[in-house]
């Protein structure tokens, strides 16, 4: 009869200190019995050992010395690589606020039993027939405007230059008003001049092809991530511990949300402007209506200070045609922009993710001066967005320290 085998004693992890049993270490905590004084105190107060921290390698010169040349030209690879693709990286961020921006509209056909992607469709073919019918309108009149406009830039002065605020301003400041207009009106009038502002008739084709180009690879992927947008919240949650999941996906469905909500607000209220802007150009008898509602539409989508540089950029530019009709178009569109401020704006971000005024201007500021006007754009749903992951992951881990 054969013996029972006999059970086999655990083995030792290769890993761990062979003389943790011996001397009642837990395994996986550094011996302090080979340890200095120094590291023991370190140890037993749960602090990093000193003699293995980043000034013990002071020792060893050369590696360090390697190291951190390695490190150093990795950030510098990275850095070039970002500065290359910084109009790609650039396409995607405003493709993704677009999508996010389509998203309620899509939801709102959802909650009326339209399966996604036929409600995508039908965002999209509207959004694309709303779109060519502008443009089909308004790009030969504002080409036309344009044109006009750059030919009657020389009449325009004359005409200022017989008005009473001319006579005003030259018996106040002399003669170095009408010598200052007289070289506005020469350079202006010099078509060399006109395509050097430009950069040139060849750049500014191959800049209108860059933007065309943008446009249309910003569409394609707004179209992508729209039809994929519930797939990459999902992605995103599961890239968080499972026990903080619930809190993630809450915290992203209100950041799109929220996104969603401004950007559609802030379409709006550029509408807005631009409606009245093209009234008050076309009422007062001020030339290229047309030409100042589209700059207003783009302008004022500039968050907290787009209408003001509008309001002054277009009260200026009417200056020029007839002061009275200037000072009537800047005090309509002023008290427009009393009634858009305490109306309107309310009424349209009553959804959108509040952010408090301080931080708007500072956001405003920082992305205009990072990306000019997609900065500005995106900079207070970003500001939003952080605030609201300080507000709900940062601050209760801080009430939960005691």
């Amino acid at each position: 009869m054969t013996d029972a085998p006999k059970p086999t004693e655990p083995t030792a992890d290769p890993g761990t200190d062979a003389s943790a049993a011996e001397t009642g270490t837990a395994v996986g905590e550094p011996n302090t019995d080979r340890l200095s004084d120094r590291d023991t105190v370190a140890v037993q107060a749960h602090e990093a050992i000193p003699s293995r921290t980043f000034w013990a390698n002071l020792n060893q010169p050369f590696a360090l010395g390697f190291t951190l040349t390695l490190g150093g030209l990795a950030a510098f690879v990275v850095g070039v690589a970002f500065s290359n693709l910084s109009t790609i990286i650039i396409y995607i961020v405003f493709a993704l606020f677009a999508a996010l921006g389509l998203d309620p509209l899509v939801r709102a056909f959802e909650r009326h039993h339209v399966a996604r992607p036929w409600g995508i469709l039908i965002v999209y073919t509207a959004f694309a027939v709303v779109l060519v019918g502008v443009l089909w309108l308004v790009i030969p009149t504002i080409v036309v405007q344009v044109s006009g406009f750059v030919t009657n830039i020389p009449k325009t002065i004359t005409s200022f230059q017989n008005s009473d605020l001319y006579d005003w301003l030259q018996n106040n400041f002399g003669d170095q008003v009408g010598s200052l207009l007289n070289q506005i009106k020469t350079f202006l009038s010099d078509p060399a001049n006109i395509a050097a502002i430009g950069g040139g008739v060849i750049k500014v084709g191959i800049t209108i092809g860059t933007v065309i180009s943008g446009i249309i690879i910003v569409l394609v992927l707004s179209l992508y991530f729209l039809a994929t947008l519930p797939a990459i919240k999902l992605a995103f949650t599961r890239l968080a511990p499972a026990r903080s999941r619930p809190t993630v996906s809450s915290m992203m469905e209100q950041i799109s949300s929220g996104i969603g909500a401004y950007l559609g607000g802030m379409v709006v209220l550029a509408f807005f402007n631009s409606l009245v802007a093209f009234l008050l150009y076309l009422f007062l008898g001020l030339p290229f209506p047309l030409l100042m509602a589209v700059g207003a539409f783009c302008i004022t989508l500039i968050p907290l200070v787009g209408s003001v540089l509008f309001w002054i950029t277009g009260s200026v530019i009417a200056l020029f045609s007839s002061p009275l009709s200037a000072v009537l178009f800047a005090i309509i569109y002023l008290i427009y922009m009393q009634i858009e401020a305490y109306i309107l704006t309310p009424r349209v971000m009553n959804r959108a993710i509040a952010v408090p005024g301080a931080l708007v201007v500072i956001g405003a500021l920082v992305g205009g001066t990072l990306l000019g006007l997609l900065g500005a754009l995106v900079a207070i749903p970003v500001t939003a967005s952080i605030l609201l992951i300080i507000k709900q992951i940062f601050i209760p881990r801080q009430d939960a320290k005691v």
